[in-house]
């Protein structure tokens, strides 16, 4: 199944979209569905999407800005679906990329052929993609995973990116679909592993450890720690402590 996101600032008509039509029928799952086009890119930023169907009027960022933001994502097909029938509009989308155009209300008919269409592209970029050596993929996870290994105090989307001759938003997809996990639940696991580490010892302050694993303010560090294991880093190395002393 490929995974579609469906953007509407008018929360019916999204949940319509998504609801209505038998997506699965013709080998698409609708994972998310966003009233905003801002939040739906953050969404993006961090797990796998093969089409993103949008609004163009909307109020936080237009449908016309997030597919030219989009433009970073090469392998995700963009179709407009709207109520304005308006050139400017038409020659934006064929600047950015967008796949097809379509007018609300979206007929059935026309929704059909314009994802039967999708489905052949992204087949035959499947079919490409799976031609490409495993071991390829699989040098960018362990170069990643050394990266933030040695690298964690300052380590970046952006830099990693670089080391490994990528995008960071390309990285960032393809980091998660090869590895399970994200960048950053990586970055934060790394960090909050080497905490605990020196935690046990009661030579470090915990706004030395704070600093050492990235945190340049040590309540950010702290409220981090907390959030990760459920307490905080005195009351951690209180634990550890006092089991040692057992």
């Amino acid at each position: 199944m490929y995974k579609l996101i469906i953007i509407d600032d008018e929360e019916k008509i999204a949940s319509g979209m998504a609801q209505l039509f038998p997506w699965q029928n013709i080998g698409f799952e609708v994972v998310q569905v966003f009233t905003s086009a801002r939040k739906a890119l953050q969404y993006i930023a961090e797990n796998p999407v093969d089409v993103v169907l949008t609004d163009i009027e909307m109020p936080d960022m237009n449908g016309l800005e997030l597919s030219h933001r989009l433009m970073e994502y090469p392998n995700i097909q963009k179709i407009f679906f709207s109520s304005y029938s308006n050139y400017e509009y038409f020659r934006a989308a064929l600047q950015n990329g967008v796949a097809d155009y379509l007018m609300k209300p979206v007929a059935y008919s026309a929704l059909l052929e314009c994802f039967e269409k999708v489905k052949a592209r992204l087949d035959a970029r499947s079919a490409v993609q799976e031609t490409a050596p495993k071991a390829y993929y699989d040098q960018i996870v362990y170069d990643v995973q050394q990266y933030l290994k040695d690298n964690y105090r300052t380590a970046t989307l952006e830099e990693a990116a670089a080391k490994v001759s990528l995008s960071p938003a390309y990285l960032s997809r393809v980091f998660k679909e090869k590895s399970g996990t994200s960048f950053s639940e990586l970055l934060l696991k790394t960090r909050m592993k080497k905490a605990c580490e020196m935690l046990a010892d009661i030579h470090y302050k915990s706004y030395d450890i704070a600093y050492y694993v990235g945190y340049d303010n040590p309540k950010n560090f702290s409220r981090a720690f907390k959030a990760y294991y459920g307490q905080s880093p005195s009351e951690y190395r209180k634990s550890r402590l006092d089991g040692a002393a057992l």
